[in-house]
């Protein structure tokens, strides 16, 4: 019997010899395809060329069926649909897309590689843009695990008749849980109250991280004050960590999740006062924690990923009336370098040692 070796091997004999490709694969019961590519391999490595270079599976990669294929454009649709008219959340991306047809016990289940490619086939998505790059470098936190990081932003939103109304937002960076809470202002006192919502939902992090609006860090005035957001981290035992100014993509996480907050709650629907707000958020956050819309999370969903809080406040928490006292821990401050070699912290200037150009400390 002849060997696939010998078959290689008589390739390159026959080929050497004068005879076409086609001639050799009719002689040898090949494709023409099959007599070029070893052909090919010789010319390039010589006779170690015909040795095999994968131990990958000799077979073609499953392809979707007939039946499959269709049954994406269907679900797609039937999501945008539903995007429109609010019925739930508005997520129809390729995640999406096989969240669905998992739920609906499609067989079999198509990747989301593969659902992404039969939906850019049908014109049904548009192509991502490039992300600018960073003009300064700053260092980040690389959390592997939930409740290590959570970051906390405000978006502001106005009511139909321009009433302003601060959107508090938190989401754990690992888990992608998230809560949120509407106020009528956006003050210390609001900034505290959140702070005990996520502590008492999300758990109690390693690091809360926030941006520098004077709710959170106590101000923009006075030299060396430590907020109540601070003095309520302190409290708690989770370590405060401040953005770099006027740079969300240190926060990047919350501001992404601003976006579906957005879109969720906001867009296309008429909210008349706060209390509008708050009803359409108590049904959003709900749904969003439960999705298993998230491409980091393999299909899990956040509630799933997150899991039981370690630490977490008690639920009949309540903060002090009187000012909260200083405790002993940590409090984080992302900074860039001015000119000066000095970095501004409490509204106070600090000599940075052996500085590096555009780059944060």
């Amino acid at each position: 019997m002849t060997s696939l070796a010998d078959e290689r091997m008589s390739v390159i004999h026959l080929r050497r010899a004068g005879q076409t490709g086609n001639a050799v694969a009719q002689q040898l019961g090949r494709s023409e395809r099959w007599v070029r590519k070893w052909w090919r391999r010789y010319q390039a490595a010589g006779w170690a060329g015909l040795e095999e270079q994968s131990r990958a599976p000799h077979r073609r990669p499953r392809q979707l069926s007939a039946e499959v294929r269709p049954q994406i454009i269907l679900v797609r649709s039937a999501l945008e649909a539903q995007a429109v008219t609010g019925a739930g959340l508005k997520y129809i991306g390729a995640p999406a897309v096989r969240t669905r047809l998992k739920a609906q016990g499609c067989q079999p289940l198509p990747s989301i590689a593969s659902s992404a490619r039969v939906l850019q086939a049908g014109g049904m998505t548009k192509p991502r843009r490039p992300a600018a790059p960073a003009a300064v470098v700053y260092p980040h936190l690389q959390p592997t695990a939930p409740q290590q990081l959570c970051q906390v932003d405000i978006v502001p939103h106005y009511l139909t008749g321009g009433a302003r109304v601060p959107c508090f937002n938190a989401i754990d960076v690992v888990s992608r849980c998230a809560t949120g809470a509407a106020y009528a202002e956006r003050r210390a006192q609001e900034a505290c109250a959140f702070a005990v919502q996520v502590w008492q939902t999300l758990g109690i992090p390693c690091y809360t991280q926030f941006d520098n609006d004077s709710c959170f860090d106590g101000g923009h005035t006075h030299p060396h004050v430590l907020g109540q957001v601070v003095r309520l981290a302190l409290t708690v035992g989770t370590e405060a960590l401040f953005s770099p100014v006027r740079h969300p993509e240190s926060n990047g996480y919350v501001e992404r999740f601003h976006q579906e907050y957005n879109r969720h709650v906001w867009d296309d629907t008429y909210l008349a006062d706060l209390a509008a707000v708050q009803r359409e958020s108590a049904h959003f956050f709900p749904l969003y924690c439960a999705s298993g819309h998230h491409t980091a999370l393999h299909g899990r969903t956040p509630q799933e990923v997150h899991g039981q809080p370690t630490y977490q406040l008690p639920a009949d928490f309540t903060l002090p009336t009187t000012r909260l006292p200083l405790y002993e821990g940590r409090v984080h401050f992302i900074r860039q370098v001015l000119a000066d070699n000095t970095v501004s912290v409490l509204n106070v200037r600090w000599a940075v040692p052996n500085p590096e150009p555009l780059h944060g400390v």
